[in-house]
């Protein structure tokens, strides 16, 4: 079975600012993936006539299947359209039928065509048209030297219409579905990506199908399993048996996969033990809190929190004792746990977490930046009070302590 090598150019200036992402590559990679067509690179090029010409080159000679984005509109950058002329010598015609439906849609709402308009109805001579159903310009396929060219607004609607309707069908014929790809990513928190790599060392030495790669993410480590097989059983049961030989290992410190976040997987959790949980933030300044609401339903779990920023505050609002503060300071292990311990009376929950350190600039009551303590208490008298030294910056220390207060949860409400 011949393998085809993909590739996807995105045209934009606006991508390399990074005034948005390219969200147009990732989702083609998935939609190329289900048909067994690997991907090799994502290339993005500014409006410039001269470096769109010479990334359609190279996409010419490492590609089969090309895949371009962006750059047909009816602006003098957009360039799309005369690179690729430049590279193939093709000629260029007006299309009729989409010139007619651009004529149309300014009709329609009653505002004058300018003559820039007229471009893009501007295709390939000789090529596959292919119809833009809620856009102006169409999509092209476009065969050139043993190569297909696919042509697409960068308009993520328009782009994704097009491909359903397109583009798929092509894909589908062209490979008769004779090898899938699928991916599962598996999520763990509390395990940093060198433990989880050398844990799973000979197993990621032997890969080959599925393959096995560590992944670094801001809310902790994933794994992604990726298989190539010709149906989807067998894909699932590749998949399957690769991940429990991983969780075998690493199970502790798994807690979900795919579109899965810890803190969904908490509050479920919560949901399934009845329990509400509150806390009381100093340093995190209501992070922790965040997260847990952002989640669909948490208002069933999470009544609320304090962010006690100030001295005062956690010996007011919260009820921190004075001789705790004056003999112990507002960073301690003592601090802590009347925090967690005063929040879970006074939101009338089952479980408290508190969060108070030092997240910089400078050194507080003696003690360095980056000290941080997090209490847990429960109604049934537990407790707990761990200590953390994290560094980086202001921002870097207020989120991993909110992520570690979330590690804490979900370890408490799993066991």
């Amino acid at each position: 079975m011949r393998q085809y090598k993909g590739e996807i150019v995105a045209v934009g200036t606006e991508l390399l600012l990074g005034q948005i992402a390219n969200t147009n590559a990732q989702w083609l990679s998935q939609q190329m993936a289900l048909y067994g067509i690997n991907v090799y690179n994502h290339t993005v090029v500014g409006d410039n006539l001269e470096r769109v010409e010479e990334a359609f080159k190279m996409a010419q000679k490492r590609s089969d299947i090309i895949i371009v984005t962006g750059g047909l509109g009816p602006t003098d950058d957009d360039l799309t359209r005369e690179a690729f002329e430049q590279i193939s010598g093709m000629e260029m015609i007006e299309d009729k039928t989409s010139m007619e439906k651009i004529e149309l849609f300014f009709r329609n709402h009653n505002v004058k065509m300018t003559p820039n308009n007229r471009k893009q109805a501007r295709v390939f001579k000789g090529s596959t048209v292919l119809k833009n159903s809620v856009g102006m310009a169409p999509g092209m396929r476009v065969e050139f030297a043993e190569k297909t060219w696919f042509f697409l607004p960068g308009v993520p609607r328009e782009m994704k219409q097009i491909t359903k309707e397109e583009i798929i069908p092509y894909l589908h014929q062209l490979t008769d579905k004779e090898q899938i790809i699928k991916s599962l990513v598996l999520k763990f928190i509390g395990i940093g990506e060198s433990s989880l790599e050398h844990e799973l060392k000979d197993l990621i030495q032997a890969q080959s199908n599925p393959t096995i790669a560590p992944l670094a993410q801001e809310d902790g480590v994933v794994i992604r399993l990726t298989a190539k097989e010709k149906s989807e059983e067998k894909l699932d049961e590749l998949l399957y048996h690769t991940k429990m030989q991983i969780l075998a290992r690493v199970g502790e410190f798994y807690f979900g996969e795919d579109n899965d976040v810890i803190e969904q997987v908490i509050v479920e959790l919560l949901k399934k033990q009845n329990k509400r949980i509150a806390a009381a933030e100093s340093l995190t300044g209501g992070l922790f809190t965040e997260k847990i609401v952002s989640v669909n339903g948490a208002s069933f779990v999470c009544p609320g929190g304090i962010v006690c920023y100030d001295a005062a505050i956690k010996q007011e609002v919260l009820g921190v004792s004075e001789e705790t503060i004056q003999n112990k300071g507002t960073v301690s292990e003592e601090c802590a746990h009347e925090m967690s311990e005063n929040v879970r009376k006074l939101l009338r929950s089952d479980i408290g977490i508190s969060f108070t350190g030092i997240a910089g600039p400078t050194p507080t009551e003696g003690k360095p930046v980056g000290k941080v303590y997090i209490s847990i208490s429960d109604v049934n008298g537990y407790q707990k009070v761990e200590e953390f030294l994290f560094t980086g910056s202001r921002s870097s220390i207020r989120k991993r302590a909110s992520l570690k207060g979330l590690e804490i949860i979900y370890n408490y409400l799993k066991s």
